[in-house]
Order: structure tokens, then sequence, then C-alpha cells
């Protein structure tokens, strides 16, 4: 019996706490909600508001009638969806690779990618290497450098020696090439994975910034975050041209609840893809960290 009243009252305790520690994560989020949906005339006729009286779309109004803004989020959409893509492929192709154990010089390989996980050549090799290839001021150069990750390549290396050999040659006895085995059997069964890292390659491109403020100088391949973070610093003026003229409503629309929009409207879609990926979280994390 009291080993029962101990369990509820730790039960108690637990989702209290945790329910606590939600609340204080989110209602920051929901603050930057309510301020960008924020009436301007209350907004600076008040210091502080938590329910607005009147509500207001001027702020995403605005936003949206500048093209900067709407351009900046299209190439963001471009990274996300086609680096992420790629990056699945590449590191979902490369892992297949290096778990046949056929494979010549497979140690070596294993080694150089071990080295690019435990060793950063920083940011000024990066930026060379970048420039030498003439991928300078290109969409590429915020896709190639961040094609793949050590980890999950060794993390789906490990998922892949565990499947059973016989799999690959019964495909094989059925006419599969190596090409045709690892579309073919390999990807379906891996779904799990590619899901769990490809909501990270996706929020990862979504949320390129120094790669931009490095290797970009054309206003039209600008990412989001890039733009918005030129949008953050300064609350008045901006000497960018490109920012300056979003933030020329000050008089209709505060910056600050501008900001507050900007910041919604960045994180959204995001948010909305995560509830369809999160259930693949525990079990695509899981895949090739177990040996049995």
């Amino acid at each position: 019996m009291d080993n029962q009243m101990g369990s509820k009252i730790f039960n108690v305790l637990n989702y209290t706490v945790l329910t606590i520690i939600g609340l204080v994560t989110l209602l920051p989020f929901i603050y930057v909600v309510i301020i960008s949906f924020t009436d301007p005339t209350e907004y600076l006729t008040k210091s502080l508001v938590l329910i607005p009286e009147k509500w207001s779309l001027s702020a995403y109004e605005y936003i949206f009638s500048t093209n900067a803004f709407v351009h900046a989020m299209g190439i963001s959409g471009i990274l996300a969806v086609f680096g992420t893509l790629l990056s699945l492929i590449v590191t979902s192709a490369l892992a297949y690779v290096l778990s046949r154990k056929r494979l010549k010089g497979k140690k070596f390989f294993l080694v150089a990618i071990l080295m690019t996980m435990l060793f950063n050549p920083g940011m000024i090799p990066n930026y060379l290497l970048v420039d030498s290839l003439g991928l300078m001021d290109s969409i590429w150069a915020l896709i190639l450098p961040a094609l793949t990750s050590a980890w999950y390549v060794f993390l789906m290396k490990n998922f892949y020696q565990e499947i059973p050999d016989e799999l690959e040659e019964a495909a094989k006895m059925d006419g599969c090439s190596d090409i045709g085995v690892f579309f073919r059997i390999m990807l379906p069964i891996s779904v799990s994975a590619l899901a769990a890292f490809g909501l990270f390659y996706a929020v990862a491109y979504w949320n390129t910034y120094f790669s931009g403020v490095l290797y970009i100088n054309s206003d039209s391949l600008r990412p989001l975050q890039v733009l918005l973070q030129m949008l953050l610093i300064s609350a008045s003026q901006m000497a960018d041209p490109s920012v300056a003229a979003m933030l020329e409503s000050e008089r209709t629309v505060p910056p600050q609840v501008i900001k507050m929009a900007a910041v919604v409207i960045s994180s959204l879609p995001i948010v909305m893809v995560y509830p369809f990926l999160q259930k693949y979280f525990v079990k695509g994390m899981m895949v090739g960290s177990v040996k049995g």
C-alpha cells in the first residue's frame, strides 16, 4: 500500500514539474504569436500586451507584400526540400556501401570519414574550398558543404550491417543489381531512420544562416534566416536596401510586431512537419546504435 501511495505521489510530482517546464518553454513562443497578431495602435499604447483587445493581420499583410521576404522563404524552402533529398540519398548510399564486407579499402574510407567528425577544418579552409570550387554566390554553396553527416553515416552503416546477407543474395538471385538492392530492399526497410534524419537535415537547411552570410552576396539567393537576422538587429533602420524597404512601414506597423510575425512565419513550416514525423524519432534514432 505504501509503495502504491509513493508511486502515485511520484507520478503527481513528475507530471506537475514536467507541466511547469513545458509551460515555461512554451510561453515565450505564445507571447511572440500574440504580439504578431496585435493591432499596431494597441501595441504602441500599452507597455505589455498579454491578451490583445483588438487582433490584426497588418504585420503579416505587410511581410507578404514585400518581395524580399517571400523570395527568401522560397530560397529556404528549396534548400529544405532539395537539400534534404540529396542529403538522404548521399548518407544512405554511402552508409550502404561502407556496410558491405567486400568493399576494398573499407578501413581507409571509414577512418577518412571518422576524421571529418573529429576534426573540423574551420571557417577559413571551408571558405577557400568553396571559393576554389567556384561555388561562391550560388545555392550549391549552401547545400554541398552540409550534404551529409559522418555521425548519421555511421548509424546507417551499423543498421545495414545488421540486415542478413541472405536478403541481399536472394534479391540478386532474382536479378537485382547492387543499385537495385539498395533502392528496392534497403531504402524501404530504413524508412524510420530516413524520416528522423530527414527532419534533422530539413531543420538544418531551413535554418541556414552562417553559410548564407559567408558565401552569398546576391540578394536573390539570400536565405530566410539571413534576412530575418538583418531584420532583428535593427528596430528602426537598416543600411541594406533590401531590408530597409521592409522597415519603411514603421509609422503604420511597429518594427517589433513585424519581427514577431517574421519569427512565427519562419518557425511555422518546421512546427507543422514535426508532428507527422515524431513517431519515427525513437525508432529512427536507435537505428544502428545498438549491436546485438
